[in-house]
């Protein structure tokens, strides 16, 4: 290549897209960003906007999260854009008492790694939030959980990434990727090819779609998270808030309920509660379906009570990127130069938006990064058994 700036294309436009072109922009790289149809159009645009500590398990997961939360302060002056970056605390709410056990241990774990997080009971956490049913068995509580506008954050990204000189294609589909000697050597599109040294898969649920066009078999599966969204009100909770049910199963898996899905439940500045969600292997269908909303209302209702007061006034469903140990895959493929991985990350891709961006830039461009990517690699799906994973 010589001396010449070599061209990065990166493929999806959704938060973790902008964000990795965004950060190669910085750094003044020749970035095009392609996306197939417009900005935050798929998971990034169909989802809550919690930014959670509490719901990644302890180690590499949560390290990846923790070292994510501390870039979003300075990229709400960053981004051209209010990304709405709101800190006032997440609460996990606990509804049993083989949840309370579980939680018991999952909390020491977390804080044992430095996580700010305590766990309550009932008169503590009824207490901090009144309008929460009586029956509860108490909740953890971390003020370093965080809630974020997703679609401001993913079109923040995009215009700074703009304002540093990176070409952002819409409405263009990736036809395919042009190889030589095993190297991605360009890209074909709906409106033209171009000619690339360096392809990132950051194309979210359809990854493997876009892997599939370099011969690369990767495990990332859609998943359906359907969600509702209530009328306005006055304040009704004071902090973000999820269900123990699915993170008490890592720890005890016989309390798993419905292949794990729990419960999520925001408050918007404008007084819209947003409720969810499932998680069902449905392809890349994203309709609604009475039964998953009839799931949400339930879950959410039992635990606050005064939902049953006001009118749902619309439902959606995105598809969250799925991989079989619920970590990203992040970095080079081995199996083929050029064509570097930045998916996976099922219902984190918001809260790990500022980070992936900021490690798959410096892994590109040759930089130190604050945490190696070996973990995330997706060489790890093919160890041989009997060996362990990175």
């Amino acid at each position: 290549m010589g001396s010449r700036v070599p061209h990065i294309v990166v493929i999806g436009g959704g938060v973790i897209g902008t964000s990795i072109a965004w950060h190669l922009a910085k750094k003044a790289a020749r970035v095009t960003l392609i996306e197939s149809n417009d900005l935050a159009s798929g998971s990034s645009g169909a989802c809550d906007g919690l930014v959670f500590m509490q719901s990644k398990k302890p180690g590499i997961h949560l390290r990846l999260a923790m070292e994510s939360l501390k870039r979003f302060s300075d990229l709400k002056k960053e981004l051209p854009m209010d990304i709405e970056f709101r800190q006032a605390g997440g609460r996990v709410v606990i509804q049993t008492p083989a949840e309370y056990q579980a939680m018991e241990q999952f909390v020491q774990a977390q804080q044992e790694i430095g996580l700010d997080v305590c766990l309550m009971d009932a008169k503590d956490t009824l207490a901090a939030e009144p309008f929460l049913s009586p029956d509860i068995y108490g909740s953890t509580w971390s003020p370093l959980d965080a809630q974020v506008n997703p679609i401001k954050l993913t079109l923040g990204f995009a215009l700074g990434a703009r304002k540093n000189h990176a070409c952002i294609m819409t409405r263009s589909p990736v036809l395919g990727i042009h190889t030589k000697n095993n190297r991605v050597t360009g890209v074909v599109t709906t409106k033209g090819e171009m000619a690339a040294d360096m392809v990132v898969n950051a194309a979210g649920a359809r990854s493997g779609l876009i892997a599939q066009m370099v011969g690369i078999d990767l495990p990332v599966r859609p998943r359906r998270g359907q969600l509702v969204v209530t009328q306005a009100t006055s304040r009704m909770i004071f902090s973000c808030m999820i269900s123990a049910g699915y993170i008490a199963a890592k720890f005890d898996p016989s309390l798993a309920d419905d292949a794990g899905e729990g419960m999520s439940m925001e408050q918007t500045d404008n007084g819209n509660l947003l409720l969810g969600s499932t998680r069902e292997f449905e392809g890349f269908c994203t309709q609604n379906t009475l039964s998953g909303i009839r799931r949400i209302i339930s879950r959410t209702t039992a635990i606050l009570p005064a939902l049953t007061r006001l009118q749902v006034i619309r439902t959606f469903a995105g598809l969250r990127p799925f991989t079989p140990d619920g970590l990203p895959i992040l970095g080079p493929v081995a199996s083929m130069d050029g064509f570097f991985m930045a998916a996976g990350h099922e219902g984190d891709g918001i809260a790990l938006s500022p980070i992936t961006g900021e490690l798959v830039a410096d892994m590109i461009l040759g930089q130190k990064s604050a945490i190696p990517l070996t973990p995330f690699s997706l060489e790890r799906f093919t160890t041989p058994k009997g060996q362990a994973h990175g």
